[in-house]
């Protein structure tokens, strides 16, 4: 379940997502990266499929190698709140869905619910409520709401794989594979070692990487326009 980030073998949209495409995403919304060794970038991106209750989004972890290259990894998690919670909120406003942006040092290793050690929100974040999954992913539909809402970085099942999202998350980034989620955070205590226990996390919606390789295409495929008819101009005046 964990992979390294450009893997041969990855096949659908999101995870064929690399370190460059994200790292100008996140410049262009500009967003904190870091890069100094193995200080963590982690970046959440939630996918556009509208299916509810399904582990379907990607969390990205990428930092700085030693030699001042770029490694990175990604897991299976959600970033949406689960079907039951959806129907049963905690909240009377409504069930809780992170906003997309980026969210600094808002994350520490802490225990989720007083049980076992993940990342746990120490400072604001902003949600919708009553998010609407009937069609496609809208975040106009709620009410925006900031605070502390233990909005945490956390796994589903102690063992295994889980298949349904159902009570694990509640607005929570929640991992799918409990392996995956141990192998996360051994990352986290190397970058907690070296920096401290502070931890930024950065949401973005697949829709927004989409638009971001479209600007790229355009802009290379113009470039190169531009040299093709500078060229034929050249000849003519040649």
């Amino acid at each position: 379940m964990t992979h390294n980030l450009g893997d041969s073998k990855v096949m659908t949209v999101a995870k064929r997502k690399n370190i460059r495409t994200l790292l100008l995403l996140m410049r262009l919304n500009g967003y904190k990266v870091y890069d100094k060794p193995y200080q963590l970038n982690i970046v959440g991106v939630r996918n556009k499929s509208v299916i509810p209750n399904k582990f379907d989004d990607i969390l990205y972890v990428f930092w700085k190698n030693d030699k001042n290259k770029w490694e990175g990894k990604y897991y299976t998690i959600t970033t949406d709140t689960g079907t039951y919670w959806l129907k049963n909120p905690m909240s009377k406003l409504g069930a809780a869905l992170l906003k997309e942006g980026q969210y600094v040092d808002a994350y520490k290793i802490g225990l989720h619910k007083g049980d076992y050690k993940a990342l746990v929100q120490q400072k604001p974040v902003t949600v919708f409520r009553d998010y609407d999954r009937n069609a496609i992913l809208d975040f106009n539909n709620g009410k925006e709401e900031t605070g502390l809402f233990g909005i945490n970085i956390h796994r589903a099942g102690a063992k295994g794989t889980t298949i349904n999202v159902d009570k694990w998350s509640a607005g929570c980034q929640v991992f799918e594979n409990a392996d995956d989620f141990a192998n996360f955070l051994t990352l986290a205590d190397k970058h907690n070692a070296l920096y401290g226990n502070n931890f930024t996390y950065t949401l973005v919606d697949e829709r927004a990487y989409d638009r971001t390789v479209k600007r790229r295409t355009l802009y290379v495929v113009g470039l190169i326009g531009l040299g093709v008819l500078g060229f034929i101009l050249y000849k003519k005046i040649k």
